[in-house]
């Protein structure tokens, strides 16, 4: 491995001079002109294409940067034309590469950390060899990529249930911490968007709520966390993608709110994770005709990203497209107009382009013949490298592998996230006092429901998490996984189950009217056994469940959610979740069934009803 001075001899005693760490590297300080002399003076020594390359983050499949599995080489060849991260990066010498569980990057804590670290070694290489800054979603909740043993909290909305900005700023700064001894600088998140819409298909549980100061306070909170650890923070998805019914991975969706309702809601916290000092803003491939009248998504929008992003809002940090492979921002554009628009519309990083060879010439070519100028693409480059210098990596580019172990995942980590769950879980409706239950008079439990796929790959089944959980606080507790969609003989012998039982708990995901899931939990009611559902997702469904005499949101299906749904159904703490989100009536939604700060609590609090 090239030792510090080999990497500071490799881009040219630039940055000899920079002052690096996160805290210490101050934007508008009195040596912020000095810094952006010498960041420049290197930039003008960078070739046409490497000055390209620096713009773009890209995946790439593989557990190693040289060495993946065939298969990985297999993938990477036909998607990207190269095999390896390594050559990925001399190919198009990329300034970011982002972590997919999916691509195989993410098996465990020391082997993200080597992946990291190969990835720089290979960059810093190459002659004017850069730094590389790895990104990934590390949202917690829904949507997770580095699973176990990693840390894994409760998700946005789970957090706008609880309140508390210490508890956000903790999330940050511990997952923050874990999150750079993998070697991962910049998180895409938190998400900014304000959740207005019950039938949002892509943010729902992904937002901290529909109440826009709440949910500012919380995305300031994280973004103080995960800043103060040293990682950039990404508030995501601007100008605001609360309010759709279409997910732009594939479809193209309009938001239809004016300008004023814009600056009163979606606006708010953006303008807090600016006035924080946010790292990077990732944009949101939505048609927002208040905003731009000329029906471009806002990624390739001028009027929103430099009207009111850069101009109004005040922010001169890094924007990050969205996945540029999504529908929503391919609909009226080639793959090869996209990066080129997205740059003239003031965007600094391109993420993830669904060929990387049409994007990278495509902006080659767009410098070459004029319509884009090699000081547009400098001035982007300029906030990267300043990105990536108060990050530390022009300094300290490498992890220590070998101790990834004394940070990730530990003891203490995990008992935080469990404390921090338990003042998530949020109880909706608890009639005749049926809960806690206590294991002297319901003593056998069983658990059915739901088992969507684990976010991170590495939990659940959320039935097994449940059962076992409460089979550890003294119940003897049973899983029956009943899926999404249960048939009528799958609901038959959930049925026949409960009828040897004291209590059912029962998770649902997502439920609609007339849907198996309904039908199930109306049928279990039937048997005259005690029913208690767990909302693993949206709290939406307890609006379809009007037969039931208990109901808890989880908002998420981690096992740290679910476990701590367990305690609360046990007894072992009290509810202190409130709703961060109205749920309205099934029948009329313009009626609100249970309002924002909705939330039940245990009247005397018990250790243990046994």
């Amino acid at each position: 491995m090239p030792s510090r001075r080999t990497v500071l001899a490799a881009t040219a005693g630039v940055t000899a001079g920079l002052t690096v760490g996160h805290s210490a590297y101050a934007f508008g300080s009195d040596d912020k002109s000095s810094d952006d002399a010498k960041l420049r003076s290197l930039i003008s020594r960078m070739s046409l294409e490497e000055k390209v390359g620096q713009l773009f983050v890209m995946r790439v499949y593989g557990h190693s940067a040289t060495t993946p599995d065939q298969a990985d080489i297999d993938a990477n060849l036909k998607e990207i034309g190269v095999r390896t991260a390594a050559e990925l990066i001399a190919r198009y010498r990329v300034g970011g590469i982002i972590y997919f569980t999916w691509a195989h990057n993410t098996r465990d804590p020391r082997q993200i950390a080597e992946l990291s670290n190969g990835i720089q070694r290979a960059s810093l290489e190459q002659p004017r060899g850069l730094p590389v800054l790895v990104a990934t979603d590390q949202e917690h909740g829904a949507v997770c990529r580095i699973g176990r043993p990693a840390a894994l909290f409760p998700g946005a909305m789970a957090m706008g249930a609880g309140g508390s900005r210490a508890d956000a700023r903790t999330l940050g700064r511990v997952s923050g911490a874990e999150l750079r001894a993998m070697g991962v600088r910049q998180d895409y998140s938190p998400d900014a968007d304000v959740n207005v819409n019950p039938a949002n298909p892509i943010i729902g549980v992904r937002s901290f709520g529909a109440d826009p100061d709440a949910v500012g306070a919380l995305v300031a909170a994280e973004v103080q966390g995960y800043q103060d650890a040293g990682v950039a923070a990404t508030a995501k998805h601007f100008p605001g993608h609360g309010d759709t019914s279409v997910d732009s991975h594939f479809g193209f969706p309009v938001i239809t709110h004016s300008r004023e309702l814009w600056e009163k809601l979606d606006a708010v916290p953006f303008r807090a994770a600016v006035k924080t000092g946010i790292d990077s803003i990732m944009t949101a491939h939505i048609q927002f005709p208040a905003l731009d009248g000329s029906g471009d998504p806002a990624t390739l929008s001028h009027p929103v990203l430099t009207g009111i992003l850069r101009g109004e809002l005040g922010y001169d940090g890094v924007v990050v497209t969205d996945s540029l492979g999504m529908e929503g921002v391919r609909t009226k554009y080639g793959d090869d107009r996209v990066p080129v628009l997205a740059l003239k519309a003031g965007v600094d990083q391109l993420l993830n382009p669904p060929t990387l060879d049409v994007a990278w010439n495509a902006v080659l070519k767009a410098v070459q013949n004029g319509e884009l100028t090699e000081a547009r693409l400098d001035e982007s480059i300029v906030r990267i490298l300043r990105l990536k210098s108060r990050l530390g990596l022009l300094d300290r580019p490498y992890v220590n592998a070998k101790e990834v172990g004394r940070v990730v995942g530990t003891a203490r980590h995990l008992a935080t996230a469990d404390r921090i769950a338990e003042r998530t879980t949020t109880l909706l409706v608890n009639e005749g006092g049926l809960l806690p239950l206590s294991r002297r008079t319901h003593g056998k439990v069983l658990v059915v429901g739901a088992d969507p796929a684990s976010p991170s790959g590495t939990t659940g089944p959320p039935t097994g998490v449940l059962a076992s959980a409460l089979t550890e606080l003294g119940f003897a507790a049973s899983a029956l996984s009943t899926g999404t969609a249960p048939s009528a003989a799958t609901i038959d012998k959930a049925v026949a189950a409960a009828q040897g039982v004291d209590a059912v708990v029962v998770g649902t995901y997502n439920v609609t009217a007339g849907s198996g899931q309904q039908r199930l939990v109306e049928q279990l009611v039937a048997t005259g056994r005690p029913v208690v559902a767990v909302a693993v997702r949206n709290p939406y469904d307890i609006a379809q469940l009007p037969t039931v005499k208990a109901c808890l949101a989880s908002y998420s299906w981690t096992d740290v959610e679910l476990r701590a749904a367990a305690r609360v159904i046990a007894g072992r703490v009290a509810p202190r979740g409130r709703l961060p989100v109205p749920v309205q009536r099934a029948d009329d939604p313009a009626q609100v069934l249970y309002p924002i700060g909705h939330g039940l609590t245990y009247e005397t609090y018990v250790m243990d009803r046994a």
